[in-house]
C-alpha cells in the first residue's frame, strides 16, 4: 500500500493508495511494467476494459465512397486506427502506395506501423510531445498533402477543425466503432485510483452512472483527449500522461506516488 499526501488548500490530506482500476484489458504477459509497479508499492491492480472496439465491415466502408488510393497521407491517433485501416485494405484488396505518408499522434503509434509497412522515417511523422497540438504543427508543415482522417462512429476527430482552418484537403473515414462494456460489477468495488485511456471510456462511465461523483477517488488519464473529457465533466484530474518526465501511465503513477510522499 502506498500512502500519499494530497493537498487541499493549505492542508495536506493523506491518501492511501492500495487498489487501482485500469480501464484496459489485462496485459498478456506477466512481464508488464504494471506488475512491477504493483509489487514495488504493494498495490492491487484490477484490469477491466470499459470499451471494446468493433471494426466496420468492408461493405460499410464502401458506403463512405472514399478511394484510399487517391490520398497521399493518413493521420493515426491510435493503434486501433492503424489496425483497422490495414484490415480494411486487406479485406478490400486495396494496395497502399509506398509513397503514402503517415502522421501519428505519438512515437509509439508511429513505431507500431512496423507491423504493416517497411518503416521509413522520411515517410513517418509524429508529434514530438505526444499532444494533438504537436501533431497539428507537423501536419501544417505538410499542408499540400491530401489526408485521410480516421474517426470512430462516436464523434468527430478534433483534428478536423485544424485541417479545415488551414485549408488542408482531407476526407474523414469511419473504420471502427466504440462500444461500451458492462461495468456494473466492477464499479461496485471501491478504488483509490481509476485510470482512463480514452474519452470513450470516460463516456462509458457516465453512461453507467450519469450522476457519478468522484469524491476522494484519484483520476488518471492517458492522452490529451482523455484528459479533456475528464476535465469537461468537472472532475479533478490527478495523474496525467504522457508528460516529459512520465511518457507512460506506469511512470506517471509512480511519479505521483513518489512526489506526493514528499
Amino acid at each position: 500500500m502506498a500512502k500519499v499526501a494530497q493537498k487541499k488548500g493549505a492542508e495536506k490530506k493523506e491518501v492511501k493508495i492500495s487498489r487501482i482500476l485500469i480501464t484496459q484489458p489485462r496485459p498478456e504477459t506477466d512481464k508488464s511494467p504494471y506488475f512491477d509497479l504493483a509489487k514495488k508499492y504493494s498495490l492491487q491492480l484490477d484490469f477491466h476494459p470499459f470499451i471494446r472496439v468493433e471494426g466496420l465491415s468492408g461493405k460499410d466502408f464502401r458506403k463512405q465512397k472514399v478511394d484510399i488510393t487517391e490520398y497521399t497521407a493518413i493521420i493515426f491517433t491510435s493503434r486501433n486506427a492503424v489496425d483497422h485501416f490495414f484490415r480494411i485494405c486487406e479485406e478490400l484488396k486495396i494496395k497502399v502506395s509506398q509513397d503514402m505518408k503517415y502522421f501519428c499522434i505519438t512515437e509509439a503509434v508511429a513505431l507500431y506501423l512496423q507491423k504493416f509497412i517497411l518503416y521509413r522515417k522520411r515517410k513517418v511523422f509524429f508529434s514530438a510531445d505526444g499532444s494533438t497540438a504537436g501533431l497539428q504543427d507537423v501536419i501544417t508543415k505538410h499542408k499540400n498533402e491530401k489526408y485521410i482522417l480516421p474517426v470512430s462512429d462516436s464523434g468527430k476527430n478534433e483534428l478536423a477543425n485544424h485541417l479545415i482552418k488551414h485549408n488542408i484537403k482531407y476526407a474523414e473515414v469511419t473504420l471502427y466503432r466504440m462500444v461500451s462494456n458492462d461495468i456494473a460489477q466492477v464499479m461496485q468495488s471501491k478504488y483509490d485510483v481509476i485510470v482512463f485511456f480514452s474519452p470513450f471510456s470516460v463516456q462509458s462511465l457516465m453512461e453507467h452512472d450519469p450522476a457519478y461523483k468522484q469524491n476522494g477517488t484519484l483520476i488518471g488519464a492517458f492522452g490529451p483527449t482523455t484528459s479533456k473529457a475528464i476535465e469537461d465533466l468537472g472532475m479533478r484530474l490527478d495523474i496525467k500522461a504522457p508528460a516529459p518526465n512520465a511518457p507512460s501511465m506506469v511512470s506517471a503513477l509512480e511519479l505521483f506516488i513518489n512526489s506526493a510522499k514528499k
